[in-house]
């Protein structure tokens, strides 16, 4: 694969990633996991705004759909031993470097969280990784998965009157891993924990049920999709155990995901993870925090599921592809050595 880092930016500890359309143009944010800042960026990797200076601990960020650059953010949580006043709030740009900041739910514990939208109704799910906390690495109580309805108006929701969730799904033991899919069947989100892998799926209309089934009973950390081997059905890669080291790929079998390559090479912390399509292939990003702490592309090669480095010894904390017109854009959250990172991936 060829890629060139083509600019940096240092935030200690820069966590999460998101795509924004803010006046009429696409952009970047990043944030920190630490108290620290959230970054508004273009797409080249420039720098043009500051959205807050903390009180950071952001795990996810997701545009409100339809919006000009509003956005949910999970605040406050700093680390699985320091979350218990993490919440959902709202950004909502009102002039350069200046962005209206409230909360719309306290929700101890959120990691990760997402908007989907099915029959017309934006679905907001939030996942904890756990559900309380009394001493350090207390795993006691597994965490959940809320959901509820995402009002179009958000003005009259606040710290007072918060946003109506309710649990779709508990007893999961280190909640971690959430990766939005969109595919023939829809819109959809698989949640990852030590019980398994969670395929969830939203009402089709106003009233209707949630749906959760089981891809695998293998525990994760992360997953995600692309279609590695061209065969029409996208593999499903998983990061496991809990910030394990093994990285394996699973092929789907009738409703259930099996095991069929398991790379031997550990990669230690192992968190970023992105699957997309480049050059017509599928791809999937991914990093590790500790141990080589590299940059990767999983890809196949004809014969068998490879590895390919991208970038050495930076500690890669999320990742996400984007499409720069005849490249394709890469930001990474290089946490571990403090940098966020722009790439350009001009051929694989």
């Amino acid at each position: 694969m060829k890629i060139n880092k083509i600019k940096t930016h240092e935030l200690e500890k820069c966590y999460a990633v998101c795509p924004l359309v803010y006046q009429g143009k696409e952009h970047l944010l990043a944030a920190a996991e630490k108290v620290n800042k959230c970054l508004l960026f273009d797409l080249g990797g420039n720098l043009e705004e500051t959205v807050w200076e903390g009180p950071g601990g952001t795990m996810t960020m997701v545009q409100v759909p339809g919006s000009d650059g509003e956005f949910l953010a999970s605040q406050k949580f700093y680390s699985p031993n320091d979350s218990k006043e993490a919440e959902i709030v709202l950004a909502s740009p009102r002039g350069k470097d200046d962005w209206a900041v409230k909360t719309l739910a306290a929700l101890p514990f959120v990691h990760r969280f997402d908007i989907l939208e099915s029959g017309g109704i934006k679905y907001l799910i939030a996942c904890t990784l756990k559900s309380g906390h009394e001493y350090k690495d207390d795993w006691s109580s597994p965490g959940k998965i809320w959901v509820g309805e995402l009002p179009d108006d958000l003005s009259a929701v606040d710290k007072d009157h918060p946003l109506c969730l309710t649990v779709l799904k508990d007893g999961l033991l280190k909640n971690h891993g959430y990766c939005r899919v969109e595919d023939e069947e829809g819109v959809w989100a698989a949640v990852a924990a030590d019980n398994g892998i969670f395929k969830v799926v939203p009402p089709a209309g106003k009233g209707g049920e949630w749906a959760v089934e089981t891809l695998s009973e293998d525990a994760a950390s992360d997953v995600a999709f692309a279609d590695l081997d061209g065969d029409g059905q996208a593999e499903m890669l998983v990061m496991t155990p809990f910030h394990g080291d093994v990285i394996k790929i699973y092929k789907k079998t009738d409703s259930m995901y099996t095991c069929v390559k398991t790379f031997e090479e550990p990669y230690e912390f192992a968190h970023g993870i992105w699957g997309t399509e480049i050059d017509k292939k599928g791809v999937i990003i991914v990093g590790h925090r500790k141990g080589k702490r590299n940059l990767l592309a999983c890809m196949y090669d004809g014969k068998d599921y490879v590895m390919e480095v991208l970038d050495e010894d930076v500690g890669p904390a999320n990742v996400r592809c984007y499409d720069k017109g005849r490249k394709t854009g890469l930001i990474s959250t290089n946490r571990e050595i403090n940098e966020i990172a722009f790439y350009e991936i001009e051929s694989i």
